[in-house]
């Protein structure tokens, strides 16, 4: 969930995703026989968590992440990687544009036959990048159970047993939860919309104030689904498995309401935000009077610092907004994978879930089940800050909308572009 990313230090706090290179996964599907699932998937050898402590102690994990994020970086160099020294591990953050970057390295060093040295240990990763690097055979699976801390998370939460509709089988460990989020100046916006046909309404009646990023960013991507959602007559009416079928039959109303909202965009729609950072930017200046994200964390901040109007508040929405997880993922030729676990599972600790949750800190909302925790865990969790713009996660998560499988994610996007960019 990463992008490229032209815009100054706002831009650089918001994570997103884009398409893997086509000739490259194409070319790692011949060579590793991809199929789904993959016959010739990697899994770890290690059978005990001794084995890996001990093969561990003084391995270097380069972390390949989003390196726009600039609390994300802080929480890592600061919190994570210290924690992770006193284990013996060396942890190194090696800043992406975009997650692809990461996934597409390692794709090329198997493609090169560098089966067991490659360059990459972690990967903070989820959605389309997880789904291909899956197919393609580029991740470490059945790991994840060998962490000791996997204890304290549910095995029954569907956003930690499936990334985007792609079953997790152990090959990702999960590091935060997400909620799609709308966000608006309510000094400006005073009657602000409760539901996706709402906002669309609103924009209509406010012309040239809202408009969303272009797909393939992570953020315009994840608002054409909502909509898609909200066309469908809602998320139970969309088959979370792609289908041709499917694809044929919901979308020509999808791209026949965002075509016909187009005019009233932000410079009539001539023209989109390249990225979320700079729709971002756009709200902060005052150009429009809503944005999108699905890092809500970042928002506390933003406002903390007079990034974002202090009128800045979060839209709840009727329906709910779509859910996710991001992960971290170890790829099947990591040269310190045991090394990457040790990081994986002592971000899974209590102290640091704790430490990332903070808002002045990342804000990021844990993957723990706070049930399953000890009173006096649970506890530190009750007694982090509320933020006076983002509201408590099960509040924020409120009828939570599931994610489509990862297929939908490049065909909405390619409508978009043929239906609606190129028909403006």
């Amino acid at each position: 969930m990463s992008p490229t990313v032209p815009t100054p230090a706002l831009s650089r706090r918001v994570a997103r995703r884009s398409l893997t290179s086509a000739a490259l996964v194409a070319a790692l599907t011949a060579l590793a026989g991809c199929a789904a699932p993959n016959p010739n998937q990697v899994g770890t050898t290690y059978s005990s968590w001794d084995e890996v402590i001990h093969d561990a102690e003084g391995q270097t994990v380069n972390l390949w992440m989003y390196g726009g994020d600039e609390q994300g970086n802080a929480y890592v160099d600061n919190v994570l990687a210290p924690a992770v020294a006193k284990a013996g591990v060396t942890l190194e953050r090696v800043p992406v544009a975009d997650t692809k970057d990461a996934l597409n390295r390692v794709l090329t060093e198997l493609q090169a036959g560098r089966t067991s040295d490659g360059t990459v240990d972690l990967v903070w990763v989820n959605g389309d990048n997880f789904r291909t690097g899956k197919e393609a055979g580029a991740w470490l699976c059945a790991w994840t159970p060998i962490l000791p801390n996997m204890a304290n998370t549910s095995a029954t939460d569907p956003l930690l047993a499936n990334d985007f509709g792609t079953p997790v089988d152990g090959c990702e460990a999960p590091w935060h939860k997400a909620q799609f989020t709308f966000a608006y100046n309510s000094d400006v916006v005073d009657d602000p919309p409760t539901s996706i046909a709402g906002i669309l309404a609103w924009a209509e009646a406010h012309p040239g104030r809202f408009t969303y990023p272009a797909p393939p960013d992570f953020t315009g991507s994840a608002f054409i689904r909502e909509v898609l959602y909200s066309e469908s007559g809602g998320y139970s009416n969309v088959p979370p498995v792609f289908s041709a079928d499917a694809y044929d039959r919901l979308t020509p109303k999808l791209f026949e309401t965002l075509s016909a909202i187009g005019p009233k965009l932000w410079r009539g729609g001539d023209t989109y935000p390249a990225s979320s950072g700079q729709l971002n930017t756009l709200y902060a200046d005052g150009q429009i009077d809503m944005t999108m994200t699905y890092g809500p964390a970042t928002l506390t901040e933003l406002v903390t610092e007079g990034t974002y109007p202090a009128g800045t508040k979060v839209l709840p929405l009727a329906e709910g907004t779509m859910g996710n997880a991001s992960f971290l993922a170890i790829p099947s030729n990591a040269a310190d994978s045991a090394g990457a676990m040790v990081v994986a599972n002592i971000a899974l600790s209590v102290e640091q879930q704790v430490a990332k949750a903070e808002p002045a800190t990342w804000g990021q909302f844990t993957v723990l089940d706070l049930d399953s925790l000890s009173g006096p865990e649970r506890a530190r969790f009750d007694a982090l800050p509320q933020s006076p713009v983002v509201p408590a996660f099960d509040v924020l998560s409120r009828n939570a909308n599931p994610e489509l499988a990862a297929a939908w994610v490049p065909a909405l996007d390619e409508g978009w572009r043929t239906h609606v960019l190129a028909g403006r």
